[in-house]
């Protein structure tokens, strides 16, 4: 395996964007699954399906073109919620089926022969390029230093929103910036497990971790660690049995959440 990372560009691309892939996790993987954000994240996971198809169709990146998609729906959806009576459900299900849809469209209009999209859906950890590997180093020290520097704030608005909003900090500035947060992570994790699987990535790291500790800080290491160990199993297998990276992921990472369940689960009957 050694051999192979120093022998391959495209191993080299992988282990970095593990690493990259598992730090959002840990800290954007957290804070969705403590405000209990997974389905929003799956809904703009889906919207930022119509800007990579957009990006086919005008002939620019499209993983730049599923950012700007991400991005907006997160906007949108803060927007939609806050101004209308309009459920989150409902909000999450329209940008969902919405920005699919227009993702199918624009490849339909593509010139030429349709386009594989099955990296940009189900992920493909061994065709992440050089270029992609830049767009998720910056996304990534712009989490990175954006949630050191509201740490507390962060804190405060998943625990306690009344008390931080009382205390004259703009939380509705605040749940904007969570929501683009999250939509820069679902784009670093694209290429890693796709759109369709990726809000298991995102969330069972976190889940499992908060199944071994409840300190806050902890979990979002823990969940790091979890990641990485996870996406780094499931690139060994999928490079040496030739299987979908990123379903080899997802995989591993549910039969890891269950066997810890079952672990908890058993030392609590015994105590």
């Amino acid at each position: 395996m050694l051999e192979a990372i120093c022998r391959y560009q495209f191993m080299q691309n992988a282990i970095i964007s593990i690493i990259l892939a598992s730090i959002v996790c840990g800290i954007i993987g957290t804070i969705v699954v403590e405000k209990k954000l997974v389905m929003m994240s799956g809904g703009i996971a889906h919207a930022s399906f119509g800007g990579i198809g957009l990006g086919f169709l005008l002939g620019f990146e499209p993983i730049v073109g599923g950012l700007g998609f991400a991005i907006l729906s997160a906007i949108a959806i803060v927007s939609i919620k806050r101004k209308t009576n309009t459920s989150s459900d409902t909000i999450i299900a329209m940008l969902w089926s919405l920005g699919m849809a227009l993702g199918i469209l624009f490849i339909s209009l593509t010139e030429g022969y349709p386009p594989d999209m099955t990296t940009y859906l189900f992920g493909d950890i061994l065709t992440v390029t050089t270029k992609d590997i830049f767009l998720m180093i910056i996304l990534t020290l712009f989490i990175l230093i954006s949630s050191f520097a509201l740490f507390n704030y962060i804190k405060s608005y998943l625990f306690d929103e009344t008390f931080l909003s009382s205390k004259g900090v703009n939380t509705t500035f605040l749940e904007y910036f969570l929501f683009i947060l999250i939509a820069l992570s679902i784009v670093i994790l694209i290429k890693v497990v796709g759109i369709i699987l990726v809000i298991t990535l995102l969330t069972v790291p976190p889940a499992i971790s908060k199944l071994i500790t409840y300190k806050f800080n902890t979990i979002i290491l823990l969940s790091s660690v979890i990641g990485m160990i996870l996406c780094f199993l499931g690139l060994v297998f999928s490079f040496y049995f030739n299987i979908p990276s990123g379903a080899t992921i997802i995989i591993l990472s549910s039969i890891t959440y269950l066997i810890t369940v079952i672990i908890r689960s058993t030392k609590r009957i015994r105590s």
